[in-house]
């Protein structure tokens, strides 16, 4: 009888580090940083940096579960095909096997470093992402990304709470603001790639409502989101700095989404959902990257007597 050999892996290192979506990861650590830095008190440094590695393996735990639950799906689509599962690299139960311990063991060193309500919430979290959305809400439904999007707008929360145990007024706002972003910034990508998802049976926006209401709803969002970004300084933490990054950018997030709604034919239609895709990216960086330059800077300030 011949014997059974197992199957000799064909992944390098760097495929298990795609598996945790690099890209996606580091938007997360970045906002849960600015959740952090908004945090009453003061912070511990080292507390800080072990909550951020914490949430950023969680964060890594959930893109790879991801990746496992949607490899028939990544198969067909052009921009996902070459991810390690469909491209063979690595199977689905070595993905499974890489996620497990990387979530346990970031909710778990979260609650040891930090507190259980950051823990817990970065658990809901994880769930939430590889459970409710990819395997449920983003094969059902088209409004899989509104729905969806409180996963990748809870790091705020999770870091606010790491450093103070509690969630505040400045998170709930981060979180919103984040929440309403997801949809424009998605849908943007679905006009350009909805022969993709068809063909991969996703229910995006555009192929289940039309390209037309898809425009319509981004600009709808968009004229949402841009007022409600003013939050931060109309209550208080967020400074003049702030403001002035917020009304700039906003405008440009606005003009970006009537081109969408605009221009409806050809070359001129991709372009435009590419500019807001692209756009949409730059203006949230901007937004909390004005916001935590304003935390930081507080100290100094204060310390020279200008605050």
């Amino acid at each position: 009888m011949t014997p059974a050999f197992a199957r000799v892996s064909l992944a390098e290192p760097g495929d298990y580090f795609a598996l945790m979506k690099p890209r996606v990861m580091s938007l997360v650590v970045f906002t849960a940083l600015t959740g952090l830095a908004i945090a009453p008190g003061p912070i511990n440094p080292v507390l800080a940096l072990a909550s951020l590695l914490a949430i950023a393996v969680g964060a890594g735990a959930s893109g790879a579960f991801n990746m496992a639950a949607d490899a028939d799906i990544d198969a067909v689509m052009a921009r996902t095909r070459n991810r390690p599962i469909p491209a063979g690299r690595v199977t689905r139960e070595e993905a499974l096997a890489f996620a497990t311990p990387l979530a346990i063991g970031s909710v778990a060193v979260l609650g040891v470093v930090a507190n259980w309500l950051a823990a817990g919430l970065l658990a809901f979290t994880i769930f939430f992402y590889a459970v409710i959305y990819t395997q449920r809400l983003k094969r059902s439904t088209p409004q899989n990304i509104v729905i969806g999007g409180a996963a990748g707008a809870f790091p705020p929360m999770i870091g606010e709470a790491a450093m103070s145990g509690h969630i505040g007024a400045a998170g709930i706002v981060l979180f919103l603001i984040i929440f309403l972003w997801t949809p424009p910034h998605f849908w943007a990508l679905a006009l350009v790639k909805s022969d993709d998802y068809a063909r991969a049976g996703v229910p995006m926006m555009p192929n289940v409502a039309g390209e037309a209401s898809t425009r319509a709803q981004i600009l709808l969002y968009t004229l949402v989101l841009v007022p409600f970004a003013l939050a931060p300084y109309e209550l208080g933490f967020a400074g003049l700095s702030y403001l002035a990054v917020a009304l700039v950018s906003g405008l440009g997030m606005i003009w970006c989404a009537w081109r969408v709604y605009r221009d409806r034919d050809g070359e001129a239609a991709r372009k435009s959902a590419w500019r807001l895709f692209g756009f949409s990216i730059v203006y949230l960086f901007l937004l909390f990257a004005a916001l935590l330059a304003e935390q930081l800077a507080a100290p100094t300030m204060r310390l020279l007597g200008l605050a």
